[in-house]
């Protein structure tokens, strides 16, 4: 499946969480060190901007205030460690069913099938939907 790229670029700005995100530390797979694992809880988001500033809240990302909160940006972080880098962990989105009302702004893609493309795809850290 190829990867949806969109360029529309959603306005960062705070929006209140009704559950705030948790983050552990886990043994790495296969490196023999360890690695943060940061699990973004999606319950109660209901629009791609909830979304952004959830991930932005719990994973503190480098370079948070540039991030261009959208699914490019997003690729563009993870692939190319721009802003939005979440750094050396495993992204974890529990309860990613809640994404599945969500469209993109851009071709009214599905929100969360795009997420699990880039998750899919993805080669730098892993990235699961839960």
């Amino acid at each position: 499946m190829p990867i949806v790229r969109f360029s529309h670029a959603y306005a960062l700005r705070k929006v209140a969480c009704a559950m705030v995100g948790k983050l552990t530390v886990v043994a790495s797979s296969g490196h023999g060190r360890d690695m943060k694992k940061v699990v973004i809880d999606c319950t109660g988001i209901r629009s791609a901007a909830e979304f952004w500033q959830r991930y932005l809240d719990v994973a503190e990302p480098e370079g948070a205030g540039m991030f261009g909160c959208n699914l490019d940006a997003f690729w563009d972080a993870l692939e190319g460690g721009g802003p939005g880098w979440p750094g050396d962990v495993a992204l974890v989105f529990s309860n990613s069913d809640e994404l599945s009302g969500l469209r993109t702004g851009k071709g009214n893609v599905p929100f969360l099938d795009a997420l699990k493309t880039i998750a899919s795809e993805v080669t730098t850290i892993s990235v699961k939907l839960i």
